[in-house]
């Protein structure tokens, strides 16, 4: 498909439902032999590659290459593809995976604000291991298949019914107009849940894509623009598509869907580009499904002077813009940028780390804000498109560290001792005991504008305000200094009741082991 889309004015044609076979019982893990989730990842893993998901396996190696930590650290990564299809219109959800996991993915989603219903197909041992779980699970789909309210439904297995093999790939394509998309997003698969939103994102549009290749397409709600234009692959914060617009408009270009879309009609405008921008560099899925559109990939983002800079100008080589026409759109922001980086300076020095994959974008705009960052680290894995923002960094002394584990995060903060630490939960506790002012990377960092001036102002005023609050976090440490830690820990109605005594005999044996273990040394 590297031509244009063509679009249908009418609505979408009546397809006829296709037959999925009979299934046979799966041959992976069972339910009744103790194992089930609580299985290690290995073992679950061995399992599924035994009950014929070894293919989808080694894509997800391929795409999502693991780091020295065989679990995620962050949240179920479901979690992300279960996030992108609530946030979309007409899309229903199903999800197939232990009750406890559903349980949990169901209600971090409404925490979030997705206020939709979330499918369920239980099971148990004997519906696992027969093969009843599929056939559930297609009667789920049927059920649920009406186009006068969906026009997709996603079908997701999580971690037991992956390693047991349930065979998503067989159920219809199309059930009374109503597309059926099945994905596995195990958690011993997918390493995080920003990299199971691609998981999504590029099964949607591989099916958007063969649906445009087969015949004209329903064209967008909100219209299609004449402009040539930019896909964008990242979820980002509302207003920077509006800015990226605004950049582009210069060049005669417009910014196309954000990838993961908002409505299925969306895929084809985002497949319609003449350019693909890796907002969020990790996007191996939808990146691929570009690159079969015949759609050229642009890296990093116009964050900051010099990375709005280089972005337009790679945007404009691109679709071979003139050279007057790259330069009046780089006149026309980076002055503002540069104002509104020198109006609220960061002065001190800051390590950042998160899971979001925007954390190299993020200290590129800190460092040229004027703070000092000498670690960076992101759960997500390395790639080409990111090349770019990590020699910038690289170059200005920062160690940047890709599927950065929990363990790397507060070993550099603790080694470090900055004046801000920027992070995920647990590394802003451990900040925050050690008396660091900590801010959580999704919710106070991701959360806001970073593209053109309204990203290079909006960042300086959270940073410094939490930097300012250096004195009290001292303050505060000092007073509860031996408070709930150590043999303190816990609720007490009365004082700790400390026993120093137990402490001292229990020194003794370690110290008579410790003896012990020299002498065997000796002989």
């Amino acid at each position: 498909m590297s031509g244009e889309i063509t679009y249908d004015s009418a609505h979408e044609a009546e397809v006829i439902e296709g037959e999925a076979p009979d299934v046979q019982a799966p041959q992976g893990l069972k339910g009744g032999d103790g194992m089930g989730c609580h299985a290690g990842a290995a073992e679950m893993k061995r399992a599924a590659e035994a009950a014929g998901k070894s293919e989808i396996l080694e894509q997800y190696a391929r795409d999502y290459p693991m780091g020295p930590h065989d679990q995620p650290q962050s949240m179920c990564p479901a979690f992300g593809s279960l996030r992108v299809g609530l946030r979309m219109r007409r899309v229903g959800t199903i999800l197939s995976g232990s009750a406890c996991c559903v349980y949990g993915l169901t209600f971090v989603s409404h925490f979030y604000g997705a206020r939709r219903s979330v499918g369920y197909v239980p099971f148990n041992s004997e519906t696992l291991v027969t093969g009843k779980l599929f056939e559930d699970i297609r009667e789920a789909v049927h059920d649920m298949a009406d186009p006068a309210q969906y026009d997709a439904i996603v079908v997701t297995n999580l971690c037991v019914p992956t390693a047991s093999g349930v065979p998503l790939r067989l159920l219809p394509t199309e059930i009374n107009g109503v597309r059926i998309v099945g994905i596995d997003v195990p958690g011993f698969g997918v390493p995080t849940h920003a990299e199971a939103k691609d998981v999504l994102a590029g099964a949607m549009l591989n099916y958007a894509r063969a649906e445009a290749e087969a015949g004209p397409v329903p064209r967008p709600a909100q219209g299609t623009d004449d402009r040539p234009s930019v896909a964008l692959m990242g979820e980002m914060f509302p207003a920077d598509p509006m800015m990226i617009g605004a950049m582009l408009a210069p060049m005669g270009l417009a910014a196309g869907p954000v990838v993961p879309c908002r409505e299925w009609r969306e895929l084809y405008a985002a497949l319609d580009c003449g350019v693909a921008a890796a907002i969020h560099p990790f996007y191996s899925a939808a990146m691929r499904e570009f690159t079969a559109a015949g759609r050229p990939i642009v890296g990093s983002a116009p964050v900051g002077l010099d990375g709005t800079a280089d972005w337009l100008a790679n945007i404009g080589a691109a679709f071979g813009v003139p050279a007057a026409q790259v330069a009046a759109a780089q006149n026309a922001f980076i002055p503002a940028i540069k104002g509104a980086l020198a109006a609220t300076p960061v002065k001190g020095t800051i390590t950042l780390s998160g899971y979001e994959g925007s954390e190299l974008l993020v200290a590129r705009l800190l460092i040229e804000s004027g703070a000092e960052v000498p670690y960076v680290g992101t759960a997500c894995h390395r790639t080409e498109q990111s090349r770019a923002d990590r020699e910038w960094l690289e170059a200005r002394g920062v160690t940047v560290k890709y599927r950065a584990s929990l363990e790397d995060d507060c070993a550099a903060m603790e080694a470090i001792r900055p004046d801000l630490a920027i992070g995920t939960t647990p590394v802003v506790q451990k900040g925050k005991e050690l008396g660091i002012p900590s801010l959580y990377f999704t919710n106070l960092i991701s959360a806001r504008p970073l593209m053109g001036p309204a990203g290079a102002g909006s960042l300086q005023e959270v940073v410094n305000a939490a930097m300012a609050n250096k004195d009290r976090m001292a303050h505060m440490r000092e007073f509860f200094e031996g408070v709930g830690t150590g043999e303190t820990a816990g609720v007490w109605e009365g004082d700790p009741n400390v026993q120093p005594q137990f402490r001292a005999l229990h020194q003794k044996k370690l110290d008579k082991a410790a003896r012990a273990a020299k002498a065997a040394e000796m002989i």
